[in-house]
């Protein structure tokens, strides 16, 4: 089962730099993603949304290339757009990533200055996920863990 994991940043480049050591420990298989979101509020008060490639778009294109390749013999120039539209239409039909409703909503409640981290995982080594987390500063706003790992991830941000 998924689990989201929001988390704002007291520092403006915080979430880019954990983003970055979350990927390394994703290369090693320690970690999976569904979906990642950095949100970034500039101190004049404008703020940036980064969306990274997630696995449901990653299937959704390997499933649209299957689809365009069959056609192909059949439909040899439609075949390719039409597994485009189909790979779109398998991609949106999962929805498992990160809504881009909520994404806005913490991106108009994010002090300037701050950044924000959303993470929709699948599979990981909690441990290794706190230790990468854990030299920088922010807090919790939202999770789907329970109890104790969100309690886990609160001490690891002090």
């Amino acid at each position: 089962m998924n689990q989201l994991i929001v988390i704002a940043f007291d520092h403006f480049a915080d979430a880019r730099q954990a983003m970055k050591s979350l990927r390394e420990l994703e290369h090693e298989k320690r970690l999976r993603f569904e979906d990642t979101a950095i949100v970034e509020r500039d101190p004049d008060g404008t703020a940036h949304v980064t969306n990274e490639v997630s696995g449901t778009t990653e299937t959704a294109a390997v499933a649209g290339a299957i689809i365009g390749g069959l056609l192909m013999f059949v439909f040899p120039p439609a075949g390719i757009a039409i597994g485009a539209a189909l790979g779109a239409v398998v991609g949106m039909s999962f929805d498992n990533g990160v809504s881009g409703e909520f994404v806005d909503e913490v991106k108009k409640t994010l002090r300037p200055g701050r950044s924000a981290l959303f993470l929709v995982v699948k599979r990981s080594d909690a441990d290794s996920l706190m230790a990468v987390l854990r030299p920088y500063s922010g807090d919790l706003i939202q999770t789907t863990l329970d109890t104790d790992g969100a309690d886990a991830l609160r001490q690891a941000l002090e």
